[in-house]
């Protein structure tokens, strides 16, 4: 095949392997797989140039039901290895999926180094606030007052706010969805088309250890509760009747009402996704008093990791010739020699 051969659209149905898929029913996870499933073909990708790299837990199954290729690892070591895939051949499309525990808890040292080195990578984490696989122990994303065999009087742990650690160790690319929602698609695609680290935090349901745990925005009947952002597009919720403004007094974020669609006349602000400062305002803002901010919060591109590996290498390398022999016997070189 050359490089003018049309390459095949592909399907949702060619990514899915001969795996039998196994998650507890009700998993969210199954939601999350056939989004990406149909992402894919719509974003151009190929199996034979895809990896998907997961560590532990129940997120970390992933691989195995996706055609292409894929490692599933140890422990909160999917950014190592997946940062060693990408430094071995940068033209690939490298997904990590990893869980709330898997990434911030034993994998938070490497979740970090990975954000502010910026790998071109795409990270999912499916964050359930509880450990599923290990039979619901808490973990670091779990609320305060979370009961659990591991704390059956109730975690007295402050949570982790995800994007918060996202943003705060350099990440250029921080966006939320929810497991069944129809934007996660969407989600996905603003994330592949990020050059640099695209971190995603996926609201999923737990349905055996912490079911139905985020229902207070994420069902239907409670949708009034969901800011979904986009680009150059006030900041409105609640069919429009809310929405976001700037308390210039205090410099913090502030719920206004929105009357007759006049959402400039309330103040309302306009999402600007290279905004860093807004950006950690609305992943901090307190849910209830405030709606759950989804969609993009945060997108401004820098060179990447990988591609500041590869020129530093061409200009080490720039004139030399290849020699290992002479490389070993450069320098100070001795002959031991047995005594008699």
């Amino acid at each position: 095949m050359n490089d003018m051969t049309p390459v095949a659209k592909s399907s949702p149905k060619d990514w899915e392997t001969d795996q039998e898929v196994r998650w507890c029913p009700g998993c969210g996870d199954y939601a999350i797989l056939k989004a990406v499933q149909r992402t894919m073909p719509e974003i151009g990708a190929t199996p034979e140039n895809t990896v998907f790299v997961s560590g532990i837990g129940c997120s970390s199954r992933f691989p195995y039901y996706m055609e292409t290729y894929g490692f599933h690892t140890i422990h909160g070591r999917a950014p190592a290895v997946a940062t060693g895939v990408k430094l071995a051949n940068p033209d690939l499309d490298v997904w990590i999926i990893t869980g709330d525990g898997d990434a911030l808890s034993i994998g938070g040292n490497h979740t970090m180094h990975l954000l502010r080195r910026n790998l071109d990578c795409q990270i999912l984490l499916f964050n359930n606030e509880i450990y599923g696989l290990t039979k619901g122990q808490y973990s670091p994303t779990s609320r305060i007052g979370t009961r659990s065999p591991s704390t059956p009087f109730g975690s007295v742990d402050r949570p982790a706010t995800p994007c918060a650690f996202a943003l705060g160790s350099g990440a250029r690319f921080v966006a939320r969805g929810f497991d069944v929602n129809k934007n996660l698609p969407s989600v996905l695609k603003a994330a592949h088309a990020h050059k640099g680290a695209a971190f995603v935090e996926i609201f999923q349901n737990c349905i055996v250890y912490n079911a139905d745990v985020f229902a207070s925005f994420t069902e239907k009947a409670n949708a009034d509760h969901q800011l979904w952002l986009e680009n150059g597009q006030p900041m409105l919720f609640a069919g429009g009747s809310k929405g976001i403004a700037m308390d210039i007094d205090r410099l913090t974020l502030k719920v206004v009402d929105v009357a007759d669609g006049d959402w400039q006349g309330a103040g309302v602000i306009v999402h600007d996704v290279t905004n860093r400062a807004v950006a950690h305002m609305l992943v901090e803002m307190p849910f209830g008093a405030f709606p759950m901010a989804l969609g993009v919060l945060y997108d401004d591109p820098r060179p990447t990791f990988e591609a500041a590996v590869m020129e530093q290498n061409a200009k080490a390398s720039e004139g030399k010739v290849a020699d290992l022999q002479a490389l070993i016997s450069r320098g100070q070189n001795w002959t031991v020699e047995a005594k008699e």
